[in-house]
């Protein structure tokens, strides 16, 4: 089999079974593991599949949602160096809102040690990394907790972020564009998102550039407003410039 039919095949075994791993495909069709890994960075670039940890899932697929584990593995490169950079937006002796999510952990856990802040999270893993920071006044917000991303949503934790005012808040997306904005699958999430940038003067997204074009079920806002994007250097300087166009300053770490 060559290799524009063999990934053919890996394509319609995406879209049939929802994700497919390399494993699996390197034993089907009988060829390396990472005979595989190029076949989906072929079909990646060519826009028809996103790479995950392990395999890829087709792309289209707006309720998909990789759980704590796999986007903590996933371009973590990338998203070590997107957290250290989100390091000189820390406001001096200031408030700061910490949304859920792999990259804003890591960013969180980078703190220095020297902080002096007040940090608001719904995160539980990230509440638990700063719980013992000598610097750091936290503040939990709670509610039902989702066990996919280990994050409180719904009324209370609403309603939490209805009550205070922060200087900034590091945010996560799934996905974002200037055409469909910020987005997540999941509405309870999304909503707690929405509320936690209204409740900040400053709004500084983590996100790294495979999100860049992904649309996922449940929209949280634009682009525009977004005052610092914070990615990596897999977004092209071109596709930077479109953002910053739209009023958004970017950094490519």
């Amino acid at each position: 089999m060559y290799a524009p039919e063999r990934q053919q095949e890996i394509l319609r075994l995406a879209r049939d079974g929802g994700r497919v791993d390399v494993v699996s495909l390197a034993v089907q069709f009988q060829v390396t593991a990472e005979t595989i890994r190029r076949d989906l960075k072929t079909l990646d670039r060519a826009g028809v599949v996103r790479r995950v940890h392990g395999g890829a899932i087709p792309i289209g697929r707006l309720d998909f949602e990789p759980d704590l584990a796999e986007r903590e593995t996933t371009a973590a490169g990338e998203k070590d160096r997107i957290a250290r950079a989100a390091l000189a937006e820390i406001p001096n002796k200031g408030t700061m809102i910490v949304d859920a999510g792999s990259t804003v952990a890591l960013f969180a856990a980078a703190l220095p040690v020297e902080s002096s802040l007040t940090v608001v999270t719904h995160s539980l893993p990230i509440a638990a990394r700063l719980a013992d920071h000598p610097g750091i006044q936290l503040h939990l917000v709670g509610g039902r907790v989702r066990h996919r991303t280990r994050a409180a949503v719904d009324a209370w934790a609403l309603r939490a972020y209805g009550e205070i005012r922060a200087d900034v808040l590091f945010v996560a997306a799934n996905g974002f564009s200037a055409e469909h904005g910020l987005t997540t699958p999941d509405l309870a999430e999304a909503a707690v998102k929405r509320a936690a940038m209204t409740a900040a003067r400053r709004v500084v997204l983590l996100a790294d550039s495979s999100k860049h074009g992904q649309e996922h079920f449940a929209r949280f806002g634009g682009l525009n407003d977004v005052d610092l994007l914070i990615t990596d250097s897999g977004l092209s300087p071109e596709d930077a410039l479109a953002i910053e166009r739209g009023g958004t300053e970017v950094v490519r770490a």
